[in-house]
């Protein structure tokens, strides 16, 4: 049950559209999906830098970062995995209405996660990006020793291998690593991207 006793000031201090002024752009939560290894960092870092390059202020989220940190005290049940995404989300809520445009990548395995994500943050702020690699390539890829693990049932309800994972249905952009060039989901990215933080 809440205390009776919290009364919240957002009314009283400064706006968004005040942030945003002041920081010449316009903030958008770009919410990166998909397995582990799809490559969602690595296009994540690749994206806040030519962001930065152009003036414009970014934060990234990343799973491994948060779960080191404002995360420390979950693990990997159901239940704790959606506490993960709603903390990340009301985290990212903050930024959002800072002016910063912040980028998360986070294997959100789920329809009802990432709902849960778009309904705190905002719908019209959140793009969706499916980092859609295909499982063969990112097991073949297994820079931190997971899927091995997965596969002899070292880690219980591993997204992918004893876990499923829900695509999403109407993504803003799909990427594939397999396909594309870094640079090349970069460029993607920034045609979607730049129109919507332009001041």
């Amino acid at each position: 049950m809440k205390e009776n006793n919290i009364y919240p000031i957002f009314d009283k201090m400064l706006g968004r559209k005040e942030k945003e002024l002041l920081l010449k752009q316009r903030s958008v939560m770009i919410w990166f999906t998909g397995l582990s290894g799809s490559g969602k960092s690595t296009i994540a870092i690749a994206l806040e830098r030519e962001l930065h390059n152009r003036g414009l202020l970014c934060r990234i989220l990343d799973g491994d970062n948060i779960r080191s940190g404002v995360n420390n005290n979950l693990g990997f049940s159901p239940a704790d995995r959606i506490e993960n995404i709603r903390r990340i989300a009301e985290v990212s809520r903050l930024f959002i209405d800072s002016g910063i445009i912040t980028i998360a990548a986070f294997i959100s395995p789920n329809h009802e996660m990432r709902d849960l994500a778009a309904n705190i943050i905002g719908k019209d702020d959140f793009l969706e990006i499916y980092v859609n690699t295909p499982l063969i390539v990112c097991e073949r890829r297994d820079v931190k020793g997971l899927y091995a693990k997965a596969r002899k049932g070292e880690i219980k309800e591993f997204t992918g291998i004893s876990s499923p994972f829900e695509a999403p249905e109407h993504p803003a952009l799909t990427l594939d690593t397999s396909l594309l060039s870094l640079e090349e989901c970069v460029h993607k990215l920034l045609v979607l991207i730049l129109p919507k933080v332009t001041i």
